[in-house]
């Protein structure tokens, strides 16, 4: 279907809703580099113009990617509940925004709400809103999950231990865990990006972090961030795996070039429940995403990088995280090319994942190539705190040592808890108490060389 809209004596012609979308896409160079942005300020306001008229209803008669052809496409569809779309049926995009900046669109009916909005639909109203709405409604929504902690409770903050290593030394690792432990980070997951996907070197780490969180009742959850099908055959050789990592995209042939689709996800799920390791949940996925994933494989079909960002999220949805987050600004310039653009895009997926009802964090980073500093991260991550993020990244000095890219450190979530006044998951904050690493206000207290962190390491890391 074709849509225009005249501003002025001019009028703007699109040919069809996928590039009414992508024209209305805030500036960046992922979809100058695809060749579906707008040439001109003018014509991305005749594009918003234009799909702030657009009935929500439309994106279920037309979609961006063919039913018949992409899977992702398939799975929005089938999965979309009519019921809870209802209550918003008869609004536009434009009819979805003023509502949800409503105080009418509560966290209860949000909630509700959500499994009646699709991808598409999260993605047209997030282009129409300022970065001040995005955070005050994605802080209205709330998606809580839980594995041996509870995730995403409202006044609270998580974060990923990232302990990375160049060779997987048990040493450096170990160091980096102990590390972010005594400054109170690691109750989302401690998650390791390993240097190898040798099966054996992989289950030689799934018991080496296992034992830490055994040794001192740590109520988090380990996972170790190599291929899906990796991750089945340890769980088949009798690995302790908690969380199973997978990073997807919004189009099968995008998550065809990562070597899955939907079938292998479900199969690693089921084998994860199977092992009924959560105490306190069965959330068993970890999902990460990234804004030009689709683009990079040549796998986007015309569609921008923020809408094929968002239809990620709808398989995330389909297999119930403990935690999905986007990885903002890791690709690079050629996607985000500068501060500005990351900080637009971090906002713009927390948003649409929290509203699609996923658990959804960010790794708040960029590459060094990027026209973007550590002023700009900080700049995000407090936006992001300010709109109650799921959880952030935990990283040694915020230097991704393996992966090279900066990121955050332990000190940047003590910072965002202290200023916004956020705390760690509730059972997480209790074993901190409890292991004297935080005082009865939550604040981390001082290093000593007596602490029982440093003076009984497991049997495995002192002989390490």
């Amino acid at each position: 279907m074709q849509y225009s809209q005249t501003v002025g004596v001019q009028t703007y012609h699109f040919k069809d809703l996928k590039d009414v979308l992508a024209k209305a896409t805030p500036s960046r160079s992922g979809d100058y580099l695809a060749g579906v942005a707008a040439q001109t300020n003018a014509e991305r306001m005749a594009a918003k113009m234009c799909l702030a008229d657009i009935p929500l209803s439309q994106f279920l008669q037309e979609l961006v990617i063919p039913y018949e052809s992409d899977e992702v496409s398939r799975l929005i569809i089938d999965t979309h509940d009519a019921a809870a779309f209802s209550a918003i049926s008869h609004l536009t995009v434009g009819g979805l925004r003023n509502w949800l900046l409503s105080d009418a669109a509560d966290t209860e009916t949000l909630t509700c709400v959500a499994p009646g909005i699709t991808p598409e639909m999260a993605a047209a109203v997030s282009k129409l809103m300022r970065n001040q709405d995005l955070i005050l409604v994605a802080r209205k929504c709330r998606v809580v999950t839980a594995f041996r902690d509870t995730i995403g409770l409202k006044g609270r903050m998580s974060t990923r231990l990232q302990p990375n290593h160049p060779t997987d030394d048990p040493r450096g690792i170990a160091a980096s865990i102990v590390d972010g432990l005594l400054y109170g980070s690691g109750d989302a997951v401690i998650g390791i990006n390993p240097a190898t996907d040798s099966i054996p070197a992989l289950t030689d780490l799934y018991h080496l972090v296992d034992e830490v969180i055994s040794e001192y009742g740590i109520p988090t959850q380990s996972c170790v961030l190599t291929h899906v099908t990796n991750q089945i055959q340890v769980m088949e050789r009798g690995a302790p795996v908690d969380l199973v990592f997978q990073s997807i995209a919004g189009t099968e042939k995008a998550n065809q070039s990562f070597g899955i689709n939907l079938e292998i996800l479900r199969e690693a799920r089921e084998a994860a429940l199977s092992l009924k390791r959560g105490t306190a949940g069965d959330n068993v996925m970890y999902f990460e995403t990234g804004q030009g994933t689709a683009l990079s494989a040549n796998a986007h079909f015309g569609v921008d990088q923020q809408t094929c960002e968002a239809r990620a999220y709808a398989i995330a949805r389909r297999y119930a995280p403990l935690l999905s987050n986007t990885v903002v600004g890791f690709i690079g310039p050629e996607y985000l090319y500068n501060g500005k653009q990351i900080i637009r895009a971090g906002l713009e997926d927390h948003f649409c994942g929290k509203l699609l009802g996923v658990p959804i964090g960010c790794d708040v980073c960029y590459t060094n190539h990027a026209d973007a500093d550590q002023d700009d991260m900080d700049n995000l991550m407090t936006l992001l705190g300010a709109a109650e993020v799921t959880f952030i990244m935990g990283i040694p000095g915020a230097d991704d040592i393996m992966l090279n890219y900066q990121s955050t450190s332990f000190h940047d979530a003590l910072y965002l808890r202290n200023v916004l006044g956020l705390k760690p998951a509730p059972e997480f904050e209790q074993w901190l108490s409890a292991m004297n690493i935080s005082d009865s206000t939550g604040r981390v207290r001082p290093v000593t060389p007596t602490h029982r962190l440093l003076k009984s390491l497991p049997g495995k890391l002192q002989a390490a």
